[in-house]
């Protein structure tokens, strides 16, 4: 479950640096972009699962715009923020805008972990409801061409029993000849079975 991907964008690079140790330590994979600009060129060429974001940074692309930035990629690729304890108000406004949470600095390392093991879960359970309707498409199909083999096997039956019927009610055909048609029909619908 911990084969995930996270891009750690921060510009402080003292925590890009302990985020990717402890990250990695837990066996997460982890690429790290040193602000929005270079999550911005990141993002579009390589799978991203998380995408773990200082929620200030320098410059015009801060978590906000690298959260929209992500989004518009995947709705699956998932944002944590890391905001400062004054910016908790920003970060529950782009929780809005589809962030999957936030942290405080100073991190606390068990909450993250908490956190991407929530997300790995979600993400598995989603794979195995896409599989699951799958195979109810595929077993859907199956079922309906079943039903219309059956159907129509149904009806040329249907069918040889009418002739039975009517031939077995012809009083111009000797009861001799009668018999022998409808043995014919029997044996046309046998080799029709089998």
């Amino acid at each position: 479950m911990r084969n995930m991907t996270i891009l750690v964008v921060d510009d402080d690079p003292v925590i890009r640096r302990m985020l990717e140790k402890r990250l990695e330590k837990e066996g997460y994979e982890v690429l790290l972009a040193e602000d929005g600009y270079q999550a911005r060129k990141i993002l579009p060429q390589q799978h991203i699962d998380v995408v773990l974001t200082d929620l200030m940074m320098p410059g015009s692309i801060g978590g906000i715009e690298v959260l929209d930035i992500a989004k518009k990629i995947s709705h699956d690729i998932e944002v944590i923020l890391i905001t400062a304890h004054s910016s908790v108000d920003t970060a529950v406004e782009a929780m809005k805008k589809g962030a999957a949470d936030y942290l405080e600095k100073p991190i606390n390392f068990d909450e993250l972990f908490l956190r991407l093991e929530k997300i790995a879960n979600v993400q598995s359970i989603m794979r195995n409801a896409q599989d699951l309707s799958q195979a109810m498409d595929t077993t859907e199909s199956a079922a309906a061409v079943t039903i219309q083999n059956l159907e129509i096997r149904s009806a040329e039956l249907q069918e040889r029993m009418d002739s039975i019927e009517a031939i077995l009610r012809d009083d111009l055909i000797t009861p001799y000849d009668r018999i022998d048609k409808v043995f014919d029909l029997l044996a046309a619908r046998d080799n029709l079975i089998t």
